[in-house]
């Protein structure tokens, strides 16, 4: 297959697009007399080529001020493995710069540090007004992710003033609008629009709506009968999207059932995501519910015969993005999602 000679294309032409950032970066940067103190010790380098993170190596290399800070000397870098990076040549140089500074902190935040963050922590990114969020936190297996993408190099490199972690695949999908569309702390709405100080409202009675007339009625009316519950348990808890894993069949629960306000929390994530997002995610990432101590979980598989790389906790996504709208959207999912005995 000639890997290496596909691997060095691939560095080349991110050689070419990164040399155009540096150009346009320098242009207007404040910190031309020093553009290389980031890179002070080459074992940062090194490190990272001495794993599977040759290319990120290669753009520190080329243009180490698109993971500068102005306010401070502090960085902390979340590597991208080459085999995600594979084909971002063809992709806009500016995405690719905001790509790298979504993956950039103005801090030093070692593992240690990262373990003693609780689930949930914003970490603010140089690209203006978008952060990360620390979704899982697991310090007796010292496992950390971020984005739902697990940190699999920790410390790669711990300088004084820089650390560089790697991470098993980039925190958004690769397209152009994502990162600047989206985030998935509930900070950055606020921080982006001043206007939007008014919580945002789901509107529920139109998802029963749509649900009812679309062939989902026993999932309708099982909502329906539980949600002065959810949004009573929810109001303070600055809920802005959510994603609603509809079955046809809700397990014969009746709507006095004590089990249906549980099983239908496990039904209904506390963010937006569509069929897109989702697919993005790895093998193994967590996603969270309206139930805090049910998450669900992503699994990838390998079939040839389905519209579906991947299930959640054991359901496929059969009809996705049904319905959606700015802070809702509607999966048909296989079948009823148990939950888990313990």
């Amino acid at each position: 297959m000639g890997c290496c000679s596909s691997d060095c294309f691939v560095y080349f032409v991110l050689s070419i697009a990164l040399a155009f950032i540096a150009v346009s970066t320098t242009l207007h940067s404040p910190q031309d007399s020093e553009p290389n103190r980031l890179i002070t010790h080459p074992l940062s380098s090194n490190a990272l080529t001495k794993s599977n993170f040759k290319a990120i190596a290669t753009l520190l290399n080329i243009s180490p001020e698109i993971f500068l800070s102005s306010s401070t000397s502090n960085t902390t870098i979340f590597a991208i493995e080459d085999s995600s990076l594979f084909n971002t040549s063809s992709l806009p140089p500016l995405f690719l710069k905001h790509l790298l500074q979504y993956h950039t902190l103005p801090l030093k935040l070692p593992m240690n540090d990262l373990l003693k963050k609780p689930r949930g922590t914003c970490l603010h990114t140089l690209l203006r007004h978008k952060s990360l969020e620390i979704s899982t936190v697991d310090k007796e297996s010292r496992t950390v992710e971020v984005n739902h993408v697990r940190i699999s190099h920790p410390d790669m490199f711990l300088g004084d003033s820089l650390v560089i972690h790697g991470v098993l695949g980039p925190f958004s999908p690769l397209q152009p609008h994502n990162i600047l569309q989206s985030s998935l702390c509930q900070s950055d709405a606020n921080r982006t629009n001043e206007e939007e100080e008014v919580p945002v409202k789901i509107d529920w009675i139109r998802i029963v709506q749509l649900l009812s007339s679309n062939g989902f009625v026993p999932f309708a009316i099982g909502l329906h009968s539980v949600l002065n519950r959810i949004v009573a348990d929810h109001q303070h808890k600055n809920l802005t999207g959510v994603t609603i894993l509809a079955t046809p069949n809700l397990v014969s629960l009746s709507s006095a059932s004590p089990l249906l306000y549980e099983v239908m929390k496990r039904h209904i994530l506390v963010q937006r995501f569509t069929n897109k997002d989702l697919a993005s995610m790895p093998d193994k990432a967590s996603i969270k519910t309206l139930d805090p101590y049910q998450d669900l979980v992503i699994t990838r598989r390998n079939v040839v015969n389905s519209s579906q790389d991947f299930m959640i906790s054991g359901a496929e996504i059969v009809d996705p993005d049904m319905f959606s709208s700015s802070n809702f959207v509607i999966h048909g999912i296989s079948h009823t999602l148990e939950i888990p005995r313990g």
